[in-house]
């Protein structure tokens, strides 16, 4: 039985996209999508989807404010876009997505169906009941306006769907998946990210199964008008009954302030993705690291990308890590540097590529840039947090810096900058002392 995993809270941010970064996110979550079912196959891809922690740090490490409600809008669409030519080679289909085409889900299942030999008229039924289970048997405040369904061409599903509260600018975003969903209505959820709103009305709940029935025999037995006045005898006219106890569950607590922290991340982690880059980058990525100044740098990205293809999933406990990959559209931890983007989208690409013709060297090596990581995080020592984002700052207009305010500009300091690769040095240096 798939049961609920945890929660989190989602700061409701508006705004969209720019379309520099949409191509670019379509680009990489394709590519890694692609790593992911040839390592482990697809029903992995599909388990990854249901787990918060992951697609938190899946939309961290493609360049999307590391810790809003957006991230969840612009993976779907990132997905939907990047898999739509590669739907027949992975045998995997991204239907619905935010507004109007949420309620598209429906059709597209039914389209899918019939290239893929499956009853699309089922998956259907499954998109709508799962959107009333989320929006009316878990009465938690937040009105559904997402919806993205992803299935295989075995009939397999995740879901990710996600509701705003308007009133306290929050987001809650539901994961589903099909493995070992057994109904709808007896604790069906993978997952519920978001902070609590109050008291929530879980109808899902196995727990509330006696109040399903019971609700169901008083509506047999009493009429509305009959059951109205029961309630106000109950509650003393106007004033609200007690509340019931809540059992607390697991979540992952985004916080409201946009800039990174030290707090928000495991250091040692970050640390260790620094130290990996320039230990195992000369050995393993020198053929595919052809632009100057930007290569070592590209490799520290790899390494966080290679996480998210290949971590367990107590690593994604800090999705605030992955976005010191390729910054955030919003500046924070740091401007996009689509320079290293781009050359990380080539090397992964390259490396799929070769993976297809029967030539896995290249994944090796970035899966061998996760081990490495991991390995060097024990023993690393630095550089500080501040001091990572400092530099990246200073180097922000050599990387192609970017996000929605335009382009980094270069400034007279910059040209008394030290080298990027002095952190990395420094680190290595500690590491083998």
């Amino acid at each position: 039985m798939a049961n609920r995993s945890g929660s989190a809270d989602l700061p409701l941010h508006g705004g969209r996209v720019p379309a520099w970064l949409a191509g670019r996110m379509a680009r990489l979550g394709a590519v890694m999508t692609q790593a992911i079912v040839h390592h482990y196959g697809r029903d992995e891809f599909l388990r990854r989807l249901s787990n918060p922690f992951w697609f938190q740090s899946f939309g961290a490490v493609m360049g999307m404010d590391w810790h809003s409600s957006g991230i969840t809008t612009s993976v779907v669409g990132a997905l939907k876009r990047g898999l739509a030519p590669l739907s027949g080679e992975l045998g995997l289909t991204v239907c619905g997505g935010r507004g109007a085409q949420s309620r598209k889900t429906p059709g597209e299942l039914l389209d899918f169906g019939e290239r893929a030999g499956l009853d699309g008229a089922a998956l259907g039924a499954a998109s709508r009941l799962i959107a009333k289970v989320d929006s009316a048997a878990v009465q938690d405040g937040f009105e559904l306006y997402l919806h993205g369904f992803v299935v295989a061409e075995d009939g397999k599903w995740a879901v990710v769907q996600q509701g705003m509260n308007g009133e306290r600018r929050q987001a809650r975003r539901y994961h589903w998946l099909s493995e070992g969903l057994e109904n709808f209505v007896d604790a069906p959820h993978a997952a519920i990210e978001g902070r609590g709103a109050g008291e929530i009305v879980n109808l899902t709940d196995r727990r509330a199964e006696a109040s399903r029935r019971a609700q169901l025999d008083l509506l047999g037995a009493m009429a509305p008008d009959a059951i109205a006045a029961q309630a106000l005898a109950i509650t003393g006219g106007d004033r609200p009954a007690p509340p019931a106890p809540q059992l607390s569950l697991p979540h992952l607590v985004m916080p409201g302030h946009h800039d990174v922290r030290p707090e928000n991340l495991v250091a040692r982690r970050l640390q260790g993705a620094i130290a990996a880059a320039a230990e195992r980058g000369p050995k393993d990525f020198s053929d595919l690291l052809a632009t100057p100044g930007v290569g070592a740098r590209t490799v520290r990205a790899l390494a966080m990308v290679a996480e998210v293809v290949h971590g367990a999933p107590c690593r994604f406990s800090d999705p605030a890590r992955f976005s010191f990959a390729h910054g955030g559209k919003d500046r924070n931890p740091f401007p996009v540097p689509t320079r290293v983007y781009d050359e990380t989208i080539r090397v992964m690409k390259a490396a799929v590529d070769a993976a297809k013709l029967g030539q896995d060297e290249k994944l090796g090596a970035i899966r061998r840039l996760d081990a490495e990581q991991r390995k060097l995080e024990r023993a690393v020592d630095g550089p500080p947090v501040e001091a990572v984002l400092e530099e990246e700052r200073r180097a922000s207009p050599d990387y192609g810096g970017r996000s929605v305010f335009g382009w980094e500009a270069q400034s007279n300091s910059s040209i008394t900058r030290r080298s990027p690769s002095t952190i990395t040095r420094r680190s290595l240096m500690t590491a083998y002392s």
